[in-house]
């Protein structure tokens, strides 16, 4: 395992992430790790990488050549894909809790877990993560794919959502599904999981199968939606994504059968 989780919070020195405004400055061999070197207090110990510890350090601004998180994941191998994620995930946090949310006292931070403590009030806070589905929507060998406004020019890709507060992730799903392309699906079937860094979402994938094929965008989250061919498709998201991953399990389904 490259990545273990434990927080190296008695170590002194090791590697070092240093962020700013979502971009990694890029080390000596071109990765987003920086030499062994000793650790300044103001940095958050962050887990253990290759059984070397590892540091973040937050930085007012970020360099010329630092590198935007989604182009970091991009170019890595998937295997950096956790510790890319966690430095952008855990450095998110820790830039919008300085304060706390009670009280609205300066918040210190614990060394020994992911924890930002009020003095004043006792209010403590962890980094947030938010449930989200993401769902390739199929019928028969056809995939439903949809676009973003905010999404490159041609890119399609899976629909995705946040669960809304007392709602099932099945029940997120369908209701997305429907507010979105106003289709009715059928049966679910649950893919896997992923830890989404952008701000601090975790992704949970799922397959549905349409009850028909009329689609009806809602033209605001969504600007194009249409059912693709497995041998005529559009831009596709990053290989890293999880939405890549179901549209190639689909298409490998379909290709056994």
């Amino acid at each position: 395992m490259m990545l273990r989780r434990e927080l190296p919070h008695e170590e002194t020195s090791g590697h070092v992430i240093r962020l700013a405004e979502g971009r990694i400055a890029p080390g000596p061999d071109g990765g987003p790790l920086q030499p062994v070197q000793p650790w300044l207090p103001a940095m958050q110990p962050l887990c253990w990488w290759q059984d070397v510890p590892v540091a973040l350090s937050l930085e007012p601004s970020p360099g010329d050549d630092w590198i935007e998180g989604r182009a970091w994941l991009a170019r890595l191998p998937e295997s950096w894909f956790a510790l890319v994620s966690t430095a952008l995930q855990v450095g998110a946090w820790l830039r919008h809790h300085r304060f706390c949310g009670s009280c609205g006292a300066p918040a210190s931070r614990l060394d020994h877990e992911f924890a930002m403590h009020c003095e004043r009030c006792g209010h403590r806070n962890y980094p947030r993560i938010s449930p989200c589905i993401i769902t390739l929507v199929t019928h028969g060998e056809s995939l439903l794919l949809a676009r973003s406004p905010r999404f490159p020019p041609g890119r399609y890709s899976t629909l995705a959502g946040f669960i809304e507060p007392g709602e099932s992730a099945e029940e997120a799903v369908r209701r997305e599904i429907f507010e979105e392309v106003g289709l009715t699906v059928g049966r679910l079937r649950y893919f896997l999981s992923q830890a989404w860094p952008f701000p601090h979402s975790l992704m949970l994938g799922y397959f549905a199968e349409a009850a028909c094929r009329r689609i009806r965008i809602d033209g605001h989250e969504i600007a194009d939606a249409a059912w693709f061919s497995p041998r005529r498709l559009p831009q596709l998201p990053p290989p890293y994504s999880i939405s890549r991953a179901l549209i190639e399990t689909h298409l490998a389904e379909v290709g056994a059968r």
